[in-house]
This record gives structure tokens, C-alpha cells and sequence, in this order.
């Protein structure tokens, strides 16, 4: 039995629950984070990394808006490095209604939401796929973020305050003396050894999952899992955010990032916050919808459809009224203290978004300070989440790498960064490029393979993006297999690690098997089928749209 203790316990290691720790330890606050899985394995990192301006929600949810408007703000001053500020544009096409326009146009003004018009004759220039019969295009300070490196980098800082988390700790119920929560127990995922956390708060940041872990205590959430799923091409089709200007719906968003392009999303209530598999039927659904921004979209590569199970709060208690269905719901998030459901030291935060994680943290963090006594203020709003890159560092990084991996190193690496360019200047060997997509070195890699906290490929994917460029593993995965080889006993062996970390590339790359996907697939089959006799007996994918 492994034992635990903190002033205050978070269930979930997505963006709000990371955040919470972060803030908690700058408070002062000992705090335990434990996780199912990975950190940001859930829906922090399987969405389309819009940082929100709060347009998309003006006309519809005004207090949404307001609050993606402020932290938008706040995220590009603390967190630089995981954001690009490429900006975003809202398309008004000929069949959308101009009413609409003009009521969108008066909310983001009582938002304070920063807009210009774009002539469209400038609009054309400057995105010359853009469908071309534009009404009018308006200018807002959307941008992309990085879910898995902001999640990383709260991690790291809250770290360096004091704060703990625990990955793959599945916990499976809280403990309850009387009316009060004292704790949690569950089991290490990786070993199935039992372990029990003691404390004086917990707090529910589980997301999709949040009303399971209620519910062993008798407690209900109303929470619906609603899906979406989304498309990556392997390329980059805009410069920047491109919104269908009409009221939220599918197939509507395109999110730049870096060599790529983000395309979605759909939305569907589903039972469970495990099903998120991307169906076929969604993909066809989102291209045909894509020729409303984008007419010649069916000629660009689609790499994969990946889905998350987004997390969306009914306030159906205190609103019987209220909408309980997928784009009907609110984008708002809500703190809820069990003790007016006769469980007291318990609190859930469910709702919101990626873009307002930080202002989820903070309101929570002050009615869990509050009820330990402690009147402390928030800083997370103020101080930095990664230190600045040093010139010294910059220009090492210059010196040992190529030009394209420079910036990306030193962003996902933070402070292990100069250690790992030491490496690379001591063995020159240690810069080739493990990962040539996403240009992650060898040395980057056999770092990360040593960490504490890195168990699988998948985990290794996730901190340094090792598979998730345009071969999806094809090259990287067999690559990276010799380095596993050092830490005794900590991964699975070879073939089932090689194994496992190609499911989970292949469960996006199934639903878009056409044209120059499908001759890429192929090529990777033969790779792992010809040299290393993986997948025997399978035959040729059947390519479904022809």
C-alpha cells in the first residue's frame, strides 16, 4: 500500500487540474495531483488549440465570451512560448445571415473584444484558398496553443513551488467519514499496487469524468460527454484562425499549427468519456462541411481524425429549462461545494474551456483556500510560467542544431533544455534528428525516456511530439525503440511497446485511408509488415472513397 498526504487532493491532470496545482503551491498550499493516465492524455490535448478571443460565443453565451477575452490576454503574457499569435478572422459568406453579423458585431463590442474589418480584396491576398465569395471578414486576436506543452509547463512550475502529481494513479473512490471526504484510494495503473491519499479538501478536475467519481459517494453531477471530432492535414492551409461568421456549429473552425492544419469540429452526446474513437461517418461529414470555407479541400492530405469528449456542465438543478445538449449547452463553468449535498470538504469543477483553465484554477483555489483558512491571493495571472530562453542558450542551440529544430527544442524542453544541448555539444552523434517531422533529437529523447514520469512511446510522444507529424510513427517509432533499452525493466518489451504505440497512431489514421494517406499507410505497413514482421496475414486497405 502506498500512502499519501496533502492539504488538498485533485483528481485529473488535465489543463484546470494542472493549473489548480500550480496555483495551490504558489499559494503556499501543499497540494497532490494524481492521474489516470498521462498528463493532458484526455481532452486538453484533443481539441483543435484555439485560443479563444471569445468571438465565437458573443452572440450566444456573452459571459463565456467576456471571460476566453481576459485569459486570452493573460495566457499570451505568462505562457509566450505554447502560444502563436497568429490571429484569427470571422468569414461572413453569401448564405449566412447578415442579422446575425450585425448582433455578433454589437456582443464582441460589450465583450471587449478587439475587431477590425478586413477588406476583402486584402482578405484574398493574404489566404488565397479562402472560398471566394466572401461578404465581409472581421479581424480578431484568436490564436493557437500548444495543450500539451501549456499542461507540461504548469506542471514543471508548480513543481518547482512544492506541488506533486502522480500519473497513472487511477483513483477509484473517496473516502468518507460520516458526512465529511477525507481522501481518495485507487491503484497504480502500471503495477495494480493499491494506494490511499489523506486530506483535509479534494477536488473533483476529472472532466468527462467527473460524474463517475461523484457518484461513489452517492453525489450527482450533471455533465454531459459530448464528442467532437477533428482532422489534421499535413500542411499549413491558413496563416491564421479561420471562423465561419454564423452561429456555432460543425465543421466550421481552421486551426494553424506550426506545419499543419487543424479542421473541425463535430458534436455528439455520448455515454461514455472513453468513446472517443473518430468514426468514418464524422470525417466524410466534416470534409463536405469544410468546402463552405475551404472548396478545394479534397485535394489536401489528411493525416488523421483524432476526438475528445468535451466535459459540458448542465445547470439543470437550478434550471430545469436549461438546455441538455451538446452546442445547446453553455461553454460557462461551474464550482460546485457538496456540502449543500451533505458532503462536506468535496468540491467539482466542471464546464469552460481550455482558454479559461487559468480562471477555472484561480476561483477554485480561492474557495479551497478559503475553507482551509488561508486568505491567500492568486500570482498565476502575474508570473510566468516558463523562464525566459537565455541568449546564451539561444545561441548554443544555434550552434549544435539545425536551424528548423532550434525554437522547438528550447520551448518543449524549458529549463532541461541546456542540459540536453550539452549532450549534443559533448557527442555530436546526440543531435541527428530522431523524429525528422516534428525535429526531435536523439539527446531529446533519451532525456525524456529517463524521466520519472515517461513509461511508454505514448508518454514520449506527448512531451517531445516523437510520431505526431506527417509519417504519424511510420519512421520515429522503430527509431527511438534502442533507447528504451537503458532503462531496465520501466517499458514493456520491444514488440509490445512498438506495438501499442502504432494502435494508437493507426486508430486516427484508419477513418482517412484515401489518395496520398492510404500510399503513405502503405509504406509504413510495409516498413513494420516487410522488416520487422509486424501485422502478418493483413491485406491491402481498402481505399473507401474510390
Amino acid at each position: 500500500m502506498v500512502d499519501y498526504w496533502a492539504e488538498v487532493i485533485i483528481i485529473g491532470g488535465g489543463a484546470t487540474g494542472v493549473g489548480l496545482l500550480r496555483d495551490l503551491s504558489m499559494r503556499g498550499v501543499t497540494a497532490l495531483l494524481l492521474e489516470q493516465g498521462d498528463l493532458a492524455h484526455g481532452t486538453s490535448s484533443r481539441f483543435h488549440g484555439l485560443l479563444h478571443s471569445g468571438a465565437r460565443y458573443a452572440a450566444k453565451d456573452p459571459l463565456s465570451a467576456a471571460e476566453c477575452a481576459v485569459e486570452n490576454s493573460i495566457l499570451k503574457r505568462i505562457a509566450p512560448s505554447c502560444i502563436v499569435e497568429c490571429g484569427g478572422w470571422f468569414v461572413q459568406m453569401a448564405e449566412d445571415d447578415p442579422e446575425y453579423t450585425e448582433n455578433w458585431l454589437q456582443k464582441c463590442a460589450e465583450a471587449s473584444i478587439d475587431l477590425r474589418e478586413i477588406p476583402l480584396q486584402d482578405a484574398y491576398a493574404q489566404e488565397p484558398l479562402l472560398r471566394r465569395d466572401a461578404v465581409r471578414v472581421f479581424e480578431v486576436p484568436d490564436a493557437a496553443v500548444d495543450g500539451f506543452k501549456l499542461v507540461w509547463a504548469n506542471a514543471h512550475s508548480a513543481a518547482a513551488y512544492g506541488g506533486v502529481y502522480k500519473t497513472y494513479h487511477q483513483v477509484e473512490k473517496l473516502v468518507r467519514e460520516g458526512n465529511r471526504i477525507t481522501g481518495v484510494c485507487g491503484r497504480l495503473v502500471r503495477t495494480g499496487e493499491p494506494f490511499k491519499a489523506m486530506s483535509a479538501v479534494v477536488v473533483n478536475a476529472a472532466g468527462a469524468w467527473a460524474p463517475e467519481l461523484a457518484a461513489t459517494v452517492g453525489v450527482t453531477l450533471d455533465v454531459v460527454a459530448d464528442k467532437g471530432t477533428l482532422l489534421a492535414f499535413n500542411q499549413r492551409l491558413f496563416q491564421r484562425v479561420i471562423n465561419r461568421l454564423r452561429a456555432p456549429g460543425d465543421g466550421d473552425i481552421f486551426v494553424p499549427h506550426e506545419s499543419i492544419t487543424v479542421f473541425g469540429t463535430t458534436s455528439q452526446s455520448v455515454n461514455s468519456p472513453g468513446d472517443n474513437v473518430p468514426a468514418v461517418a464524422d470525417v466524410e461529414k466534416l470534409m463536405k462541411l469544410g468546402e463552405g470555407l475551404l472548396p478545394e479541400i479534397e485535394r489536401f492530405r489528411v493525416i488523421r481524425a483524432f476526438a475528445g469528449v468535451r466535459p459540458l456542465y448542465k445547470e439543470t438543478q437550478s434550471d430545469p429549462k436549461a438546455p441538455d445538449k451538446g452546442r445547446e449547452v453553455s461553454r460557462g463553468f461551474a464550482i460546485i461545494d457538496h456540502q449543500e449535498q451533505g458532503v462536506s470538504g468535496f468540491l467539482s469543477i466542471v464546464g469552460g474551456k481550455f482558454t479559461t483553465y487559468r480562471l477555472m484554477a484561480e476561483r477554485t483555489a480561492d474557495q479551497v483556500t478559503h475553507k482551509l483558512g488561508k486568505f491567500l491571493p492568486c500570482r498565476t495571472a502575474e508570473e510566468t510560467i516558463l523562464p525566459e530562453i537565455s541568449p546564451a542558450l539561444k545561441e548554443l542551440a544555434q550552434k549544435v542544431l539545425p536551424w528548423g529544430a532550434v525554437t522547438k527544442m528550447l520551448e518543449r524542453a524549458g529549463s532541461e533544455a541546456e542540459g540536453i544541448l550539452h549532450d549534443i555539444e559533448s557527442d555530436s552523434a546526440k543531435g541527428q534528428m530522431l523524429c525528422e517531422c516534428e525535429m526531435v533529437s536523439l539527446a531529446e529523447v533519451e532525456k525524456t525516456v529517463a524521466d520519472e514520469d515517461v513509461h511508454c512511446l505514448s508518454d514520449i510522444r506527448r512531451k517531445t511530439r516523437l510520431g505526431m507529424g506527417t509519417c504519424q510513427g511510420a519512421f520515429c517509432g522503430y527509431r527511438a525503440l534502442p533507447l528504451l533499452r537503458r532503462e531496465k525493466n520501466k517499458y514493456a518489451p520491444f514488440r509490445e511497446e512498438l506495438r501499442s504505440f502504432l494502435d494508437q497512431r493507426w486508430k486516427g489514421i484508419r477513418p482517412v485511408l484515401w489518395g496520398a494517406q492510404l500510399r503513405e499507410t502503405e509504406l509504413a505497413r510495409g516498413i513494420y509488415g516487410g522488416l520487422l514482421r509486424f501485422g502478418e496475414g493483413s491485406t491491402c486497405p481498402r481505399d473507401r472513397r474510390k
